[in-house]
């Protein structure tokens, strides 16, 4: 009997500066390459803002609690792995951090990353969601049909989308993550093919995969067209409200239609699947081996996939024979005709 040709690991995590995150179920680590070439893994928990709660077992609310606890332990990743890399000289404090640290005290690094998501989100909200509509709004006189209208405005929204992420990947430094990016889904589509989490190995995997961040980002925008063509008001202000009050509906049902490419195969998922596996040529590079080094510390901190391999694979054989029995490498796989990881939960 063949083995199986992928299967569903649970594993999921982000590029961080010279490093990687990854976490599965509530443990994470925080693997990053320092200044002199030692690894400095960090392991710890995170439970979600809401821990154990069952609404974030529920399909379509659990998407936007994911979403939101995605941040919150991203930017807290991004933070960790930055602070190897400060100047060894002490910056003077500015007024804005010390009026921070005499009112929150201990807390005023928490309060500071909230606050900095929080800008983050409403800057994400006014680019992607709200100028849209007001580009398309300058159409109205030339275009009266108000379908055509919908139709416009979710064409702006996916260029605009599609061009802040070409932009910044042509950014040296963002060049640099997108590549420790790549190293984070070839370790788990190396793991997702039955295949042993080594250097040789990972660097033959794909760099893309189903159930990246990249393309839940997409979802979103093709999801916010069809609400927006079907969900109409006249009033302006009304419109606006709109556009920012369904990003949560948006956002849970994205996150329903990534999870379940993440779990199937099927000739559907591989379709709707394609046009972010196409975007992560853009948001995911080529790693070098060091870069993968980091990637596996990473993956081996919070996950034991050598008893996933036996368990899910009958993991007994040569590196060779399961190359024979997959039938393929998953460059051939992943990158098909149509043009997968960070799970977003």
């Amino acid at each position: 009997m063949g083995r199986k040709r992928r299967c569903y690991s649970g594993i999921g995590g982000q590029a961080v500066l010279e490093g990687i995150m990854m976490k599965n179920n509530t443990r994470y680590s925080v693997a990053v390459r320092k200044p002199d070439g030692e690894i400095d893994v960090e392991i710890g928990e995170y439970t979600g803002i809401l821990g154990g709660s069952s609404l974030t077992k529920l399909p379509f609310i659990r998407g936007i609690f994911s979403f939101v606890d995605s941040l919150r332990l991203g930017t807290r990743c991004l933070n960790h792995s930055a602070a190897f890399f400060a100047e060894e000289e002490e910056t003077k404090e500015s007024a804005a951090d010390k009026m921070l640290n005499r009112v929150f005290k201990d807390k005023a690094e928490s309060i500071l990353m909230m606050l900095t998501t929080i800008i983050a989100v409403v800057f994400a909200v006014g680019i992607f969601m709200v100028l849209p509509y007001f580009i398309s709004s300058y159409l109205e006189r030339f275009v009266r049909n108000e379908s055509l209208l919908a139709i416009i405005e979710g064409i702006i929204r996916i260029l605009i989308f599609v061009m802040y992420v070409l932009l910044i990947s042509l950014m040296k430094d963002i060049r640099r993550v997108y590549m420790y990016h790549g190293a984070e889904h070839k370790c788990i589509n190396c793991i997702e093919r039955g295949r042993e989490l080594t250097v040789e190995n990972v660097m033959k995997s794909s760099k893309q995969h189903r159930r990246c961040g990249t393309s839940f980002l997409l979802f979103v925008m093709f999801v916010s067209v069809i609400l927006f063509f079907f969900i109409r008001v006249d009033n302006m202000a009304l419109k606006v409200a709109i556009r920012i009050l369904l990003i949560p509906v948006i956002a849970g049902i994205a996150y329903e239609i990534i999870r379940l490419a993440g779990r199937s195969d099927n000739w559907l998922v591989r379709a709707i699947s394609a046009p972010g596996l196409w975007l992560q040529g853009l948001t995911t590079k080529e790693p070098d081996e060091d870069m993968v080094e980091v990637a596996i510390k990473a993956v081996e901190a919070v996950f034991d996939w050598r008893a996933y391999l036996r368990e899910n694979f009958g993991y007994e054989d040569s590196q060779e024979q399961q190359e024979q029995d997959l039938g393929m490498d998953d460059e051939d796989e992943e990158e098909p005709s149509f043009i997968g990881s960070d799970e977003i939960e």
